[in-house]
């Protein structure tokens, strides 16, 4: 339930409060002026817009189409000018620095090495590149006043056979050392025709590595996806999973009833990734306001916010919770609860996990409670001294 405090925030509270972040690509989140900068030094010639502001707004208007097909038509520019190591480590520092500045301070952000390697990069030289470029992101954002913890999710391309070797490529650089910075691992692209089931061998290995993963299902495709990708594949998150919502039932009474699919994901407290601007992109949802996921917080699901892609969408984890707070009337409380959320669910050590929470998340946003109370003291103070 919305909690019943009245402490909405306020859009500068919201950009300040800390934030988790379980779904976000990197070929989804450049800078138009860096796609402008990188394209003229490669050479390349095929942008639509070479003035940044122009180019930022056709990445949004060819992204808001209703369709998942031509959504994913706009990664052919992205991932055009992040084929040589440079590119990479700077588009992997700005994007920590980005979301630092949004008040992000754990994310988990995926990239596909495969759509990398036009320029003559090995496998290994991108994840190196990508790393590099995170921790970069990192010091400059703590020279700035800001932290944040960068994980990398490797992905694989569903329609491709390049799962195991991506998954093997996961499980190398993970852990302690020079060499980490990978905390998990991902498949994605067109669901339709092209089911997490092709790759049963990736994610049987990570299974037997003791390594994680989440699966996109859920989005474009509806409740066949989700279960494969659960009670076949064994994934450990949903990637949007937002199409739940098609197994569980609201009459008109009122009562919600849930299906078995949907009683297992609430009961195993399964994450969903869920991204509201992109759903509304990709026609997963007609508005805001309709979106499942505030069903989906009122029956209690391990529900999270994201961005997917923040170019394509023209947004980033404030717009998100502010989208929702107008929605839903979220408060202070909602926030951190699906803040909460999203720390639990996300792919490093418990020990980590719990101290991101109890160090940082909690008194995040208790010193913005704290700023709302007073500001109510000192608001009904007023009033009273004015009525005596």
């Amino acid at each position: 339930m919305t909690s019943q405090t009245k402490n909405t925030p306020s859009s500068e509270q919201i950009r300040r409060a800390p934030k988790v972040l379980l779904h976000d690509h990197l070929d989804g989140g450049l800078r138009p002026g860096t796609i402008v900068d990188l394209a003229r030094a490669v050479g390349y010639s095929g942008l639509p817009e070479t003035d940044p502001d122009k180019l930022g707004i056709w990445f949004r208007e060819a992204a808001d189409s209703g369709s998942l097909e031509r959504y994913l038509e706009t990664f052919a520019h992205t991932c055009a000018v992040m084929q040589t190591r440079e590119a990479l480590v700077r588009v992997a520092a700005e994007c920590a620095e980005d979301l630092a500045e949004d008040g992000v301070v754990y994310a988990e952000v995926r990239y596909a090495p495969e759509q990398h390697l036009e320029a003559g990069l090995t496998l290994e030289e991108v994840v190196e590149a990508v790393n590099e470029g995170f921790r970069e992101g990192e010091r400059r954002a703590r020279e700035n006043g800001h932290r944040i913890r960068v994980g990398a999710l490797l992905t694989a391309m569903r329609h491709a056979a390049r799962a195991l070797e991506i998954a093997e490529l996961a499980n190398r650089y993970r852990g302690p050392g020079s060499r980490s910075g990978v905390v998990g691992f991902d498949i994605a692209g067109a669901e339709a025709g092209f089911p997490p089931t092709r790759h049963l061998d990736a994610f049987e290995y990570l299974k037997r590595e003791n390594n994680h993963f989440t699966i996109h299902a859920g989005e474009a495709f509806g409740l066949p996806s989700i279960w494969q990708a659960l009670q076949w594949c064994g994934a450990d998150r949903l990637g949007h999973g937002v199409r739940i919502i098609d197994d569980i039932q609201v009459r008109d009474d009122g009562s919600v009833e849930l299906g078995r699919l949907a009683s297992y994901v609430r009961d195993k407290r399964i994450p969903l990734e869920l991204c509201p601007s992109s759903n509304l992109q990709t026609g997963a949802a007609d508005s805001y306001a309709e979106h499942p996921i505030g069903l989906l917080r009122r029956l209690h699901f391990r529900a999270t916010v994201n961005t997917d892609n923040r170019l394509m969408s023209g947004t980033s984890m404030s717009r998100e919770f502010e989208h929702l707070v107008d929605a839903f009337g979220y408060s202070l409380d909602d926030m951190q609860w699906f803040t909460v959320n999203a720390m639990k669910s996300a792919f490093i050590p418990f020990d980590e996990r719990l101290a991101m929470i109890s160090d940082v998340i909690k008194p995040g946003y208790a010193e913005l409670k704290s700023e709302w109370l007073f500001q109510q003291t000192v608001s009904t103070s007023g009033s009273v001294g004015e009525e005596g």
